[in-house]
Formats: structure tokens, sequence, C-alpha cells
């Protein structure tokens, strides 16, 4: 069942955080809705603009409804991740999304509230909520790219102008995380006190974290055994740190390139352990599963396993 971003966020605030998983195709798909049903989880599926374009978006909307049909007992919203103006307008027209981001945060503070505040007013008139970013994140995802050197974490004082003005519903903040498998070197923690003080500032504002994988090193250097090359020193969030996060408002946490590891592991290990192999089934039957079983993995640590029951009571009181 396709609820809104909103309904999931009331329920969840200040408790857990609902898992905002990105897919590309029908293995990805299959394998999020089966982990968040062995979990009992709710959970967000995003589509990003590079994802609507690698097929076509009605063909990732149709993997989706049918999905639906598959695994009735889900519930879920569908959301539009780090969009332009113009993708948030389409989403919006859909009628299929129960949200959209808006990404203007790499232009300046009036401009970025400004951008948000049409989109906003577009989304609101349909019904949907309108996520938002302020501060920039590290790293590489798809067309997006920021030299650490030029990360800047979300300013408190900031954000309560720019949702004040803007009127977005989430604020999608940067508070120490980094897009992509090249992470972060040595140690890092995310940054408590700034996710405090927004808080403080912002009672009940879901706030999102982006770029929240893990990079597990068992996956690094199974996907290195296998004939990769990613860098080993490479770490991402401590997935211990989610819960903590979430009773300080953090509802919605993305997890997109830990997922691309899974992927890259199962298809490395078949294709070395059977060179003469050609059919991709197998190793996509493969991939489901353990993409099921990281999903269910991923819900317990955000604490939103077990959660469905009291989910669909609050959404079903609408």
């Amino acid at each position: 069942m396709i609820v809104t971003t909103a309904q999931l966020f009331k329920v969840a605030y200040g408790k857990y955080a609902i898992g905002a998983y990105n897919i590309n195709n029908a293995e990805q798909t299959m394998g999020l809705f089966k982990g968040c049903m062995q979990a009992k989880a709710p959970f967000i599926i995003q589509l990003s603009k590079g994802a609507r374009n690698y097929t076509d978006k009605r063909m990732l909307e149709a993997i989706i409804r049918a999905a639906e049909e598959i695994f009735p007992e889900a519930i879920y919203a569908v959301h539009l991740d780090h969009g332009d103006e113009q993708t948030c307008y389409d989403c919006i027209d859909s009628g299929f999304y129960s949200s959209v981001m808006i990404d203007a945060s790499h232009d300046p503070l009036q401009e970025n509230i400004a951008i948000t505040r049409r989109v906003v007013d577009r989304a609101h008139a349909k019904g949907l909520s309108v996520e938002a970013e302020l501060g920039m994140l590290g790293g590489v995802e798809e067309d997006i790219s920021v030299d650490e050197g030029n990360a800047c974490l979300t300013n408190p004082e900031e954000a309560v102008e720019f949702v004040t003005k803007s009127g977005c519903d989430s604020l999608a903040a940067a508070i120490g995380t980094s897009h992509g498998a090249y992470k972060f070197k040595g140690q890092q923690s995310l940054h408590f006190e700034v996710i405090e003080a927004i808080q403080k500032k912002l009672p009940g504002l879901p706030i999102v974290m982006h770029g929240s994988s893990s990079v597990p090193k068992d996956e690094v250097a199974r996907i290195n055994k296998a004939g990769g090359t990613l860098d080993p020193t490479a770490c991402g969030v401590n997935e211990d740190e989610y819960l903590p996060a979430a009773k300080l408002g953090v509802t919605k946490v993305n997890i997109d390139t830990d997922g691309r590891l899974v992927w890259t592991r199962v298809h490395r290990e078949f294709f070395r352990d059977k060179p003469d192999a050609f059919d991709f089934r197998p190793p996509g039957k493969t991939f489901i599963e353990e993409y099921a079983k990281f999903i269910a993995h991923k819900s317990e640590k955000l604490g939103s396993a077990g959660k469905l029951d009291e989910v669909r009571a609050a959404v079903s009181k609408k």
C-alpha cells in the first residue's frame, strides 16, 4: 500500500527512522520488498533522476505497481530523490509519487529558498510533501559531485530561515555524511551536536540523512578478492548511530551505496566461480535474496523492524 511520506514521518518521528532505498530494476525491487516484509518494516522507495532515465520512468512505476500486488502487506511511500525543479514538477503532476526532493543546495541560500518555495507551492496543491536540502555533502552521487573541501555542514540558524521561508516539510541536512563508496578516511562520526541544534530550533521537523551507507569492510574485501579495486580504507556511517540520530529527529535515512556493493559482490563472485556462465538469472536470484537480507538488517538498525502493524493502524485511521 502506497501511503504519503508525511504519514510515515508522523508515526516514526523521534522513535525510529524509515529506510529510504533507491531502486533501478526488478531485482532491487523484489529484494527490497522481500526484505521489508521479512523485517515487517515500513519503507520509502526512492527514484532518482538517473533511475527514471535508466530504462523509462513508466517501467519503474509498473514494476512498483506489480510489487504492490505481489506483496499486499507492504506499506511504503514513493519519493523522488535529488530532483531538479522540472523533474519535481513532472513527478508532482504524475500522481504516482508520495513526495519529492528538490535539491538546490548548490545555489546561494536565497535562491535555494525561492526554488524550493516554488516546488512546495506546486506540491502542496496536489497533497504532496517536499524534502529540501541545506548544506552540502561531499562525495559523488550520479551527476552530483562535491569535493570534500567544499562540503559544508548545515547551519542551524540558516535552517530556521530556510524552512520558514521555503515551507519545506522535511530537511536534508549535512550532518557529517558523504555520498558514494569512497567515503571517509579513518574514524568518522555524525555531528550529533548539529542534529540536536536543528531539532531544538525546529522541533517536530523531520530531518533527512543522505549518504548514510556504512560501506562494510567485508563487502569491500569480498569484491576486491573477486577482482574489484575498491579503496579498502573507505568507511561510511556507523550503523549503531542510526537509532540515536532517529531519537533526535532524523526520520528518513537514505541508503544506496551499500546496496550497490551487495550487487557488485554477488555478481563478481558468481562470474569468478562460474566463468563459463552467461545466464544473468542465477546471479539475479542470488542478489534478490542477499539484498533482502541486507534490507532486513538495515531495518533492525534503523529501529523500523516490527513497526508495520503500528504504521498500518495509524494510516488506517485517516
